[in-house]
């Protein structure tokens, strides 16, 4: 039986690619980046509203929904496709971010994963079976393994451990899976060990998967370390199958991405960094409660064809931000979803015409990324505030 969801490659330039995604639920054009609906929900917009700022397919999270609404109400509903209105693709991740996310509420075994509801407190377990059983349940294009990852750097002990239970566990999904309608894609795992990530990738085609997820990068390692690995596993990871970078979502690191032959992006950082105040603009991230923006007629980004910037100042919006209004968030959404989306489709295009490099030096030429320095600082309050959850819970 021929793969579900499949890959075309339209066009090469170096290491990226573009090309069409083909689904039960319509076709996507890559490279592609998924905005994160949580909780069958892109956090402030309607489907309608997103498909209209350039998404073509959407992420799910698996353990959220595990938790609310629950697999059972699923099935009775009927897919995530007609429950969100959402008509194109889906692909639903399998909880094994929250190994890494829930900290102390997690214990892992090589049996399943069994952790405490951050809702009620409330026992649940997940094996690599019921991690398949709700994805089927909630009836996503593309369904992911289950995996474990680590957080990054860390010791090869470690690394080592937590990829043979990600190949142990993602043999058993595969050996679940019931649905002919769904695609599962393996997760590649091995830290920033590439000899581990080689052995990862062997034992996936093995066990037989139509696309790979990539793991276990952007969480806490230097981006010097990402891109290195991004390189290496260009020239190592099957030609004609879809290469899914997990959790990936900065715009500088998008770019480094394609031009190492990665296909499908998804990331909250676009919507996160919106609902607190930072914007993207061609020259980086502004602070849109900063002062300077207090009285400026102008929209934010003036090159910009989102309909904030269509109809909104940036005073206007530095306003709504200060006074916590909930309509900023709208605003903000929708501008950062689709800086992401137009930066995208700019990039397939400059693949097609054979001139990526250039685009790609162009546009970091101008763009300032935040400093490796705030981002350690900020992934380490968010991991102080995980923490400190967890432990209440």
């Amino acid at each position: 039986m021929p793969n579900v969801v499949s890959l075309r490659i339209e066009s090469t330039d170096g290491a990226a690619r573009a090309g069409s995604l083909s689904t039960p639920h319509g076709s996507v054009a890559t490279p592609a980046f998924m905005p994160v609906a949580t909780q069958a929900s892109v956090k402030a917009l309607t489907s309608d509203e997103v498909g209209a700022l350039g998404a073509e397919m959407v992420l799910a999270n698996t353990y959220h929904l595990m938790l609310r609404p629950g697999a059972d109400v699923m099935r009775q509903l009927g897919s995530l496709h007609g429950f969100m209105r959402w008509p194109g693709p889906i692909l639903t991740d399998s909880g094994g971010y929250q190994i890494y996310s829930l900290g102390h509420r997690v214990d892992v075994t090589d049996e399943a994963v069994a952790f405490r509801s951050h809702l009620d407190g409330s026992l649940h377990v997940l094996s690599p079976e019921r991690a398949v059983a709700v994805q089927e349940a909630l009836g996503a294009d593309v369904i992911m393994a289950l995996d474990h990852l680590t957080p990054q750097p860390a010791d090869r002990a470690a690394d080592e451990a937590a990829l043979a239970r990600t190949l142990h566990w993602a043999a058993r999904c595969r050996e679940a899976k019931r649905r002919d309608d769904q695609a599962l894609f393996g997760i590649v795992q091995g830290g920033l060990h590439l000899d581990l990530r080689k052995r990862a990738i062997r034992a996936l085609e093995q066990i037989g998967f139509p696309g790979y997820g990539i793991g276990g990068l952007s969480v806490g390692e230097s981006k010097a370390d990402m891109y290195e690995m991004l390189t290496n596993l260009h020239a190592i990871l099957p030609q004609d199958r879809p290469r899914y970078l997990m959790g990936v979502g900065s715009p500088e690191d998008l770019l480094e991405a394609i031009g190492n032959g990665v296909d499908l992006f998804d990331c909250v950082l676009p919507t996160r960094l919106a609902r607190h105040g930072a914007l993207f603009v061609p020259t980086g991230r502004v602070n849109i409660r900063k002062a300077a923006y207090r009285t400026q007629e102008t929209p934010v980004d003036p090159t910009c064809d989102c309909p904030t910037c269509a109809h909104y100042s940036a005073a206007y919006l530095h306003h709504l931000c200060r006074s916590e209004e909930l309509l900023y968030h709208r605003l903000a959404t929708l501008h950062n979803l689709r800086f992401i989306f137009r930066l995208l489709e700019d990039a397939r295009t400059a693949i097609m015409e054979q001139r990526f490099a250039d685009f790609k030096e162009r546009f970091l030429a101008a763009y300032t990324p935040a400093s490796e320095e705030v981002r350690v600082e900020q992934r380490r309050k968010w991991q102080a505030r995980r923490d400190s959850k967890s432990k209440k819970g």
